[in-house]
């Protein structure tokens, strides 16, 4: 049944990427603005890393710190997101297998993969794109 979906029917192709030199807290900023759980790290149109939400909840300071407010403001200016993104990118291509795509977020433990053509991001694809499109063939399969 799902053997024949790929990765392009699912992808979001309006991806909203960040340059790794980017301060952490405007990264954050714009997660909570767009709504979203990751960025895609970008140098021109290639992909270099992911930041997720996780990442920024990581790097921000603990409650036990014992720098002043003013101390902890001005080092969460200095954190790039280059510091705390993930490098090791896992890619598809608009072409791969929709379950190749979920074994492989499976295996590597990520919520979600950069879709590239050759080096050149043009997607995502996420847990969320992979339940929708079970929602959606279930749904076509029932005739709803």
């Amino acid at each position: 049944m799902f053997e024949n979906i790929i990765v392009k029917e699912y992808m979001s192709d309006k991806v909203i990427t960040i340059g790794k030199n980017t301060p952490i807290a405007e990264a954050h900023q714009l997660m909570k603005d767009k709504s979203i759980r990751r960025l895609i790290v970008v140098e021109g149109e290639t992909p270099v890393g992911l930041v997720t939400i996780g990442d920024v909840r990581e790097a921000s300071p603990s409650d036990a710190v014992t720098l002043s407010i003013w101390e902890l403001n001005y080092l969460w200016a200095q954190l790039t997101v280059g510091k705390v993104m993930t490098k090791k990118l896992v890619t598809v291509t608009p072409e791969t297998p929709i379950l190749d795509a979920a074994e492989l977020m499976l295996e590597h433990k990520v919520s979600g993969l950069p879709v590239v053509m050759g080096k050149k991001l043009v997607g995502v694809i996420t847990e969320s794109d992979i339940f929708r499109m079970l929602v959606h063939n279930r749904q076509k399969a029932e005739g709803i």
